[in-house]
């Protein structure tokens, strides 16, 4: 494996479901195309609600977010940032959060190119 120092970075990103499509098209305008996307539950500060069903009252205080994660290595992660943030923000709480983390490595298993050749 390579020795590249911080080169690459993982951005991970939960957002509003709405706010998918608006951010895909961010993070491609940024040159950052590539990512996964997984649909999560949880909670933070947006406020939890109370809501009804068949008569019964339940709380719902896990609310359903998309999680995305984007690999870079070429494209600055500031620019990567910026475009997620800008297209998911509604100004409301429950907008969601964006965590830069070093990657010590990556590997692509067709090739077998590492560090940012890999990405």
């Amino acid at each position: 494996m390579s020795d590249s120092e911080s080169e690459i970075k993982m951005i991970v990103a939960y957002i509003r479901p709405d706010k998918l499509s608006e951010v895909k098209q961010g993070l491609a305008e940024a040159g950052a195309p590539s990512l996964t996307v997984t649909n999560v539950s949880g909670r933070g500060s947006q406020p939890s609600t109370t809501e009804q069903w068949r008569g019964e009252e339940y709380v719902v205080d896990l609310h359903q977010k998309v999680k995305l994660e984007c690999v870079v290595a070429d494209t600055p992660v500031d620019d990567v940032v910026d475009a997620i943030r800008e297209a998911a923000n509604t100004g409301e709480p429950g907008d969601g959060k964006v965590f830069v983390i070093d990657v010590e490595d990556a590997v692509q298993i067709r090739t077998g190119k590492t560090g940012p050749e890999a990405v």
